[in-house]
């Protein structure tokens, strides 16, 4: 439920917390006087859409808190998905700039609006005006039916077979179409195979191939280098007799002191660069350019360029493309009988999800009838005493399967009529607003009972209703508060006074500057506020009815709690 809420620089409210308690809240007050603020702002707080017009005239930030309860297992799902710890209480913060941006966390994470609003239609369930074109939709009508019935088992069903039935079609349509789309789908191919495997394309060959290529281009550079170590190594006065002089002169001292290993080592020397230059002389003598050899590297390296530009971008992708390409031949060349395989899994799946729709139906038909009979109950108990309500389902067949997706094959109407004799007709073309009201009020109490939503939110739902009508919407209002609690906005002395915790919201003029200020009544104020909605003067016979409201509502509570 919803414990606190604090705002912050929101329209008229500069400053202002509100403690809630469980069972019936009721905001109350004059027009205009900012009970649309107090909901704007729950609104705002649960992830609706930013306005920087709520932001007060000469702020440059405006904030909502909201702390609430919850039991964290009925929401451990959503938690894990948002990576949220469990926690029996929840403190969502958000703020808005005046230049649009803001800011917005969760138990003090940060999330994003459509994260936040994940939680929130957890916690909360608001109903104004506008939901009444919410129940107007088939779409919806279905999702709530199904809220109802229960039925997250069948349609998981449903949608495991219909994966499963794409899966199959997809394969089938890798196929190919006909048989003569699949043969010419398989010259394709057996083009392709041919044309890499011929190319006999290895790993590492075109790096090969480059370095040759570079060598041949450049031979007669390297044949140069080569020649000039082996002359100046090996020629007449070149470094060989250089070094073969001093090791001589270092013989002939030898005997005179211990040069012997400075002479060893000139001798190692004088070895080492009479190989090197012999081998220089050995790879100038083999640098044999064949032009045939040359022109061969340069054709198999364009080659490898064009391979690798039709089928991938490199040698290893081209070879994984030939690999892929014999796979999808092999199924092509078996192909009937793949074809016939398939053709017979979708058979069986067309069995089995026509069989899981039609379980889908009988559960949702199970839970209309029991529905419908308990709405049709409740709106007679709110002085709709002929109410008829049905959902109507339409009729289908197994040649409807190809129109199947993740909620089957329903398609239902919600029917009512409020008249004895008249017909029921869907329901937005036959409703009024006050019975739609009244209706919704109805679907709300059936709800409260089987959902997890902590919080019901009304703004003004008693439109268009007044005298015992009133007086059983704040019965019903009661009733639905024992289980779940109520936010409600009301302009009914009826309906105020049931409530366990009324606000009054007023309007006044500070230091020239208008202000919205909330209060909690106490007790003792409730009366007079009551006289107030009853449109009567305080004192006299108008506050002795408001004193009966009160007198007659703590009745009819307390005789309900026993």
């Amino acid at each position: 439920m919803l414990k606190t809420l604090y705002l912050k620089n929101i329209a008229l409210v500069d400053e202002a917390e509100i403690a809630f308690s469980e069972g019936l809240n009721v905001l109350s007050g004059e027009t205009g006087a900012g009970k649309s603020v107090i909901l704007d702002s729950i609104d705002f707080v649960l992830g609706a859409k930013a306005d920087k017009g709520m932001i007060r005239s000469g702020q440059s930030e405006c904030s909502v808190r909201a702390e609430f309860t919850c039991e964290p297992e009925l929401l451990r799902p959503v938690l894990e998905e948002l990576d949220l710890e469990e926690s029996d209480a929840l403190l969502i913060v958000r703020r808005l700039n005046a230049d649009g941006r803001g800011s917005l966390k969760v138990n003090g994470c940060p999330m994003t609006a459509t994260m936040l609003r994940k939680l929130t239609s957890q916690l909360v369930d608001v109903h104004g005006q506008s939901e009444h074109f919410f129940l107007l939709k088939e779409a919806n009508q279905l999702r709530l039916l199904d809220q109802i019935a229960g039925t997250e088992q069948e349609r998981a069903e449903v949608a495991s077979l219909l994966k499963e039935r794409r899966a199959y079609a997809e394969k089938l349509s890798s196929l190919g179409g006909d048989e003569g789309e699949r043969e010419r789908r398989a010259d394709i191919l057996r083009f392709q195979i041919d044309e890499l495997e011929n190319a006999a394309l290895k790993e590492g060959e075109e790096e090969e191939l480059t370095a040759l290529r570079t060598k041949y281009q450049n031979a007669e550079k390297i044949l140069g280098g080569l020649r000039t170590v082996r002359d100046a190594l090996l020629s007449d006065g070149g470094a060989s007799d250089a070094v073969n002089t001093a090791h001589r002169g270092l013989i002939s001292i030898e005997k005179y002191g211990d040069y012997a290993a400075l002479s060893e080592r000139l001798e190692s020397a004088l070895a080492e660069i009479e190989d090197i230059g012999e081998t220089a002389e050995s790879l100038a003598e083999e640098l044999d350019i064949d032009e045939r050899e040359a022109e061969r590297v340069e054709n198999r390296l364009d080659e490898i360029k064009s391979l690798k530009k039709k089928y991938g971008g490199s040698v290893e992708e081209a070879l994984n493309f030939l690999s892929r390409a014999k796979e999808e031949l092999q199924l092509l060349e078996n192909s009937a009988e793949e074809c016939e395989k398939l053709k017979a899994l979708l058979d069986g799946n067309a069995k089995k999800l026509y069989s899981a729709c039609e379980a889908l139906t009988k559960k949702r038909k199970e839970g209309a009838e029991g529905f419908t009979r308990r709405v049709t109950e409740e709106l007679k108990t709110l002085n709709i005493p002929s109410a008829r309500f049905e959902i109507a389902f339409d009729p289908y067949s197994e040649e409807d399967l190809p129109r199947a997706h993740a909620e089957g094959l329903d398609r239902v109407k919600f029917l009512f009529s409020a008249n004895a004799g008249e017909p029921v007709k869907e329901l937005g073309k036959i409703i009024s607003g006050g019975e739609m009201s009244r209706f919704m009020l109805a679907v709300k109490a059936q709800l409260s009972s089987i959902g997890t939503i902590g919080t019901y939110i009304f703004d003004e739902i008693d439109a268009g209703i007044g005298g015992k009508t009133a007086r059983v919407v704040a019965e019903k209002f009661a009733d639905i508060a024992k289980t779940t609690q109520i936010i409600a906005v009301s302009h009914l002395a009826q309906i105020a006074a049931f409530a366990d915790r009324q606000f009054l919201i007023e309007k006044k003029e500070e230091g020239g500057r208008t202000f919205s200020r909330i209060r909690p009544l106490e007790e003792e104020e409730r009366a007079g506020e009551l006289v107030r909605l009853l449109g009567g003067e305080q004192g006299g016979s108008a506050l002795m009815h408001a004193e009966e409201l009160l007198k007659n509502a703590r009745a009819y509570r307390s005789e309900r709690a026993s």
